[in-house]
């Protein structure tokens, strides 16, 4: 059947499949809800989806390279539960989307929301994970600005049409199949040349292994083989060598409530000694 759209589109509360229950087509706060302030700095609200992926691993990295004062508390926000429009939450963020961090290291708190915001702002905070070249900076930002126009493709395009929408149709998944596989051949014939995206390991590696690192890995949507994602060989060179990276894997585990591996599972972060006695494994272990 042939959709006619109507002349004034009307929002239907109960269309868009699995999500649903928590989109709107209006901002702003849906609920008082104060957010909980821990005894660091720095302040992560988030959720282990790929965008909140980027933050952790950045935290992780700095502290792994000696910067102690990258520590920081991690409270998980469910999405799933609407959480995201708590007052406090929406004040942090107005656009209601994890990450959003306070860096409360100031007179004043400082505010930071947009991943990719989150992580230029750490890396200038910390003189860490960006080249300081001019022309090798330059290229860094790119890479970090083509992977946030570039993964909505992946995630609200692809992700959301072959693996979330109450049907399956053809023409989405095949546009936006097209579109993935025409951005990992970018990536791929980039990284044929380079160990890295702009010289040494940056935010701009860590902000698109969060996506298209765990896609090729097997860690989004099921999607591997459909895609055929061994063929892009110097993206899985990539993506496995940060894969390999202890504080990536540290990173990936913070504000995770999902899968199957609850090793892997530590809904909040307030120390480093939390990956070994706080993991949802012990915590079901201990109850």
């Amino acid at each position: 059947m042939t959709y006619e759209p109507p002349k004034v589109w009307k929002w239907d509360a109960e269309s868009g499949g699995r999500f649903a229950s928590i989109n709107r087509p209006i901002a702003g706060a849906t609920h008082d809800k104060e957010l909980p302030v821990g005894r660091h700095p720095l302040q992560l609200y988030s959720l282990a989806t790929p965008n909140g992926v980027k933050a952790t691993v950045m935290l992780e990295e700095l502290l792994a390279a000696g910067h102690s004062g990258a520590e920081y508390d991690a409270w998980i926000i469910d999405i799933s539960e609407g959480q995201q429009f708590g007052s406090g939450f929406v004040d942090v963020n107005p656009n209601s989307k994890i990450p959003a961090l306070m860096d409360r290291s100031g007179d004043t708190p400082q505010r930071v929301f947009e991943s990719g915001a989150i992580l230029l702002y750490l890396a200038e905070k910390f003189g860490a994970f960006l080249p300081t070249a001019p022309a090798q900076r330059t290229e860094a930002l790119s890479w970090l600005f083509w992977q946030m126009g570039s993964a909505p493709y992946l995630g609200g395009g692809f992700g959301h049409f072959y693996a979330y929408a109450p049907e399956k149709y053809e023409y989405p998944i095949n546009r936006f199949s097209m579109e993935v596989k025409r951005q990992l051949d970018v990536m791929d014939r980039h990284l044929a040349d380079n160990e890295w995206f702009a010289g040494d390991y940056s935010i701009a590696d860590m902000a698109n292994w969060a996506w298209y690192g765990q896609l090729v890995l097997g860690r989004l949507y099921s999607a591997a083989e459909f895609l055929e994602v061994e063929s892009y060989t110097n993206v899985m060179r990539w993506a496995n060598a940060i894969d390999a990276r202890p504080a990536v894997t540290r990173g990936r585990m913070v504000n995770r409530a999902f899968g199957d591996d609850l090793s892997m599972q530590l809904h909040e972060r307030h120390d480093a000694s939390d990956f070994a006695t706080k993991t949802q494994d012990k915590v079901q272990t201990e109850s």
